[in-house]
């Protein structure tokens, strides 16, 4: 297989019928701190640019708000930089210890969260979607062409990295992970209809598909290198060279959002079971567990949305729910093992772009936004013991970082 910007590989087969596509991805107390906000306003005033000597930030985060990007000091949760950016723009890890990926009106742009600064490296495409980082490469997926863009996130820089381009059959809200061994599983849809996954060898031919997995979206990947692709009755799980399909326990059961973690076979998923809700607010989520191919539901008595999954440091599921509580859930047993109170109650808005409170966990510590207090706060999981808090000048919509250096 040859590498280059240039390389691309078309889908093998034509695709089936299902449902519309959907552009959704997936998804209180003490004092806050006041010279963050301080720092943040004057840093706005002079941002640092490409090429200047700007202190690097220890494990940086990277928050975003309706106009722009904060940089903050992942142990203090002080503000380090204020960067304008217009536009509504998301953020997920790039995959390495230094760079965030910000999806924006035009495709993927490559941010050096440890030097506090966007830099002129971009993948240009229309409706970025997901991003997925596994086994040591970083998969983008552009909605509005169906391109799938891989390449090595220790590559990064101030140079745009050799890639790997595969083009779908077709534009598509879709989703691509690479495996150890090369392979790439895929979706398969239109713009219209979205249907299932083809999983490609490592020289691109089709090794297998499955047609069987309506509205399909989003994916995770558990111990043992299983995938977990989302459907609308269930989910596809990809391991050694197979996909099964696990079907949900309701007639309509839709996993559209999952959180893997390489400490444990089993998948933590959401589940909505009311195909004609405006905007359900569910209360059970699913766990797969990709050894035996079942499915359990855990009633956790609040609701949360797309941004409430997450796994801890020994693979334990956690969800932050509209109780302002982070549950934490033995995925195992599927029993609630704790809740760490972070947040008064809240209520999910109507609209998926609106900011509501978001989960990032990195390594111990989880980390909540708290848009109507605009503030960001550090967790230990173990303890339930708050770390840091800090109050941002705008409203914090989704959160990211890096390990830092």
């Amino acid at each position: 297989m040859k590498y280059g910007n240039g390389t691309r590989h078309r889908a093998a087969a034509a695709l089936g019928v299902l449902l519309a596509a959907s552009i959704t991805l997936t998804a209180c107390g003490g004092d806050p701190s006041g010279s963050a906000a301080e720092k943040s306003e004057k840093s706005a005033k002079s941002p640092s640019k490409p090429g200047t000597s700007a202190k690097p930030v220890e494990e940086p985060l990277v928050v975003t708000y309706d106009g722009g990007l904060y940089v903050l000091d992942g142990q203090t949760l002080k503000v380090a930089e204020d960067i304008p950016l217009k536009g509504f723009n998301r953020v997920n890890p790039a995959g390495d210890d230094r760079h965030v990926m910000v999806s924006t009106a035009t495709g993927f742009q490559v941010m050096d969260a440890v030097g506090r600064r966007l830099t002129d490296v971009e993948f240009k495409g229309p409706k970025p979607g997901h991003v997925v980082h596994h086994a040591g490469s970083t998969v983008l997926f552009s909605d509005g062409t169906g391109e799938v863009t891989v390449f090595d996130p220790e590559d990064l820089g101030d140079t745009r990295p050799k890639s790997e381009t595969y083009e779908s059959a077709a534009p598509h809200h879709g989703v691509a992970i690479r495996l150890v061994n090369g392979e790439l599983v895929t979706t398969l849809g239109t713009e219209e209809k979205r249907v299932g996954i083809t999983v490609l060898g490592a020289d691109r031919e089709e090794i297998t598909r499955s047609e069987k997995c309506p509205g399909v979206h989003g994916e995770a990947t558990a111990k043992d290198e299983a995938v977990v692709i989302g459907c609308e009755d269930g989910v596809l799980v990809y391991k050694d060279g197979a996909i099964k399909k696990v079907e949900s326990p309701t007639e309509y059961g839709r996993i559209g959002n999952q959180a893997g973690s390489d400490e444990s076979p089993v998948v933590l998923g959401d589940y909505k079971k009311d195909k004609d809700a405006e905007l359900e607010r569910p209360e059970q989520v699913s766990l797969i567990d990709t050894r035996s191919g079942k499915m359990r539901l855990v009633d956790i008595g609040t609701s949360y949305t797309f941004r409430s999954l997450a796994r801890g440091p020994h693979g334990e599921a956690l969800v932050l729910g509209t109780d302002g509580k982070i549950h934490v859930i033995d995925p195992e047993t599927g029993k609630v093992t704790k809740k760490i109170s972070v947040l008064g109650p809240w209520q999910e808005p109507l609209d998926w772009q609106q900011p509501r409170p978001a989960l990032f966990v990195r390594d111990h510590t989880a980390y909540v936004s708290d848009p109507s207090g605009k503030r960001l706060l550090a967790i230990d999981i173990e303890s339930g013991e708050r770390l840091a808090s800090t109050r941002l000048p705008q409203s914090p919509n989704e959160v990211s970082g890096v390990k830092g250096h």
